[in-house]
């Protein structure tokens, strides 16, 4: 590829305030970045695309997904959350090898890329053994996805890991990871903990992983009220009681907060994951863009686990907009008023898919937005297509017209991984490997939940 690329005469959503939207507007992107955004812009010497007609937008980013679950993709269609407990973190989890781990997470980031997302937490709480981590980060590493890779405890054991743990997860091993390969955060990969937080584990585990974490300088994440059970923990009161809260953690689900509980969050800096697909289908509870939004935070969008639901960004997007809309009017109805002026819009949604996204990740000064100085992480959307065109709107084209197969166009740091609606990897070569590592993991399970399992 050339060390200049223009993108000339898309619909150009920058995602930053200043900028706005450019129609017709080019995109120049030198050495890995970009470098100016705007229209008729000089290309000189770089490539010309001509992507007249599509929509051009931030990648999207996933802030938790449980990436290492692709090998048991559909296995558990019709679980709740207690359901999930059981079925994937006490029965399949266990039974992972190093290479189930690295082919889950290659072709899972691939699946990433290919629907235009750009960025991803893996969320690896799959660490059975010492080269459990070093598999998963390969995969990562190899797809070429940019990912905060968060480290999270063994599944051996539900009852170990999951009830009152009094397991902490390794600091040997944590730091050797942080060591390895996240001595510099210049890469397309760093680092966070992935904890598991009050009620999981005990005070003096939850105290352990809060310090290792801030000992290593690196993020925490944690899931929190979600569903009916951890919805009774009082995560975050407890987290505050112990005097662990900080601007550091993003706090993933929080279906179930208390009016106090979402005002720490807020006063002391923290973040927040929607998984709104999972939330609503699974049992978390109703997902909580509104009282994100209501207590001055921004809200970022994860997908959660490919067992149950799909993999890509338009499903969280129409989730999210249609579990707050059907609220809103609700209400409205109710009171016999107009719908507020306030309420969440399409462009509000894209905002939480990118720009939130990377405030959430921590990586909001090199991506979310199409700003020049950012790094090239570009996705291209086909506006031409049957079920996006005419474009009048591009925000709603992307937010309620277009999915997987409209991505046309994935540029990660500068570098095309996805062209004319095609994954420049060997696609075929991770498809055969995660199938591999299916066989085998299938093959294992006593007394499966699904007929198919038992195929």
């Amino acid at each position: 590829m050339s060390e200049r690329v223009l993108l000339q005469g898309g619909h150009v959503i920058t995602m930053d305030d200043d900028l706005g939207d450019v129609a017709k507007g080019d995109i120049l992107i030198e050495n890995g970045k970009i470098a100016a955004v705007g229209s008729d812009l000089e290309a000189g010497d770089a490539e010309v695309i001509d992507v007249s007609g599509d929509i051009v937008i931030p990648g999207f980013i996933d802030s938790h997904r449980h990436t290492w679950e692709t090998a048991i993709r559909g296995s558990a269609p019709n679980a709740t959350l207690d359901d999930y407990f059981v079925e994937i973190l006490d029965s399949f989890a266990p039974l992972y090898r190093p290479e189930d781990v690295y082919a889950s997470n290659l072709a899972g980031s691939l699946e990433c890329i290919n629907a235009g997302i750009t960025t991803l937490l893996d969320w690896s709480h799959i660490n059975n053994t010492p080269e459990h981590p070093d598999a998963g980060i390969q995969g990562l590493q190899e797809s070429g996805i940019r990912s905060v890779y968060a480290y999270g405890s063994a599944n051996t054991s539900l009852a170990d890991y999951w009830f009152e743990s009094t397991i902490a997860m390794p600091n040997d091993d944590v730091t050797r990871i942080r060591d390895t390969y996240f001595s510099s955060d210049d890469g397309l990969l760093t680092m966070a903990l992935a904890t598991r937080g009050p009620g999981f584990c005990k005070p003096e585990v939850v105290e352990q992983e809060w310090k290792l974490a801030r000992d290593l300088g690196i993020p925490i994440t944690v899931h929190v009220a979600m569903g009916r059970l951890a919805g009774r923990f009082g995560m975050v009161q407890q987290l505050s009681d112990m005097g662990l809260l900080g601007s550091d953690t993003t706090y993933v689900h929080s279906c179930y907060l208390s009016e106090e509980e979402w005002k720490m969050v807020r006063d002391s800096g923290g973040t927040v994951s929607v998984a709104a697909q999972v939330e609503l289908q699974m049992g978390h509870g109703q997902p909580p863009t509104s009282p994100c939004v209501s207590h001055g935070l921004r809200p970022s969008f994860s997908i959660d686990v490919v067992t149950t639901v799909p993999g890509d960004m338009f499903t969280q997007m129409h989730a999210a907009f249609g579990a707050e809309r059907v609220l809103v009017n609700a209400t409205s109805w109710q009171a016999d008023e107009n719908i507020p002026e306030d309420t969440v819009t399409a462009r509000d949604i894209l905002k939480m898919a990118t720009i939130n996204g990377a405030h959430v990740v921590g990586l909001e000064d090199t991506t979310g937005s199409l700003t020049p100085g950012k790094q090239a992480d570009i996705v291209v959307i086909d506006g031409n297509a049957i079920n996006t065109a005419p474009v009048i709107d591009p925000v709603a084209s992307v937010v309620l017209g277009a999915d997987v197969s409209n991505v046309d166009t994935v540029i990660i740091g500068g570098k095309f991984h996805k062209r004319d609606g095609k994954l420049t990897a060997d696609v075929s070569g991770a498809v055969d490997l995660v199938a591999q590592s299916k066989d085998h993991l299938v093959s294992q399970i006593e007394n499966p939940k699904s007929d198919w399992l038992k195929v």
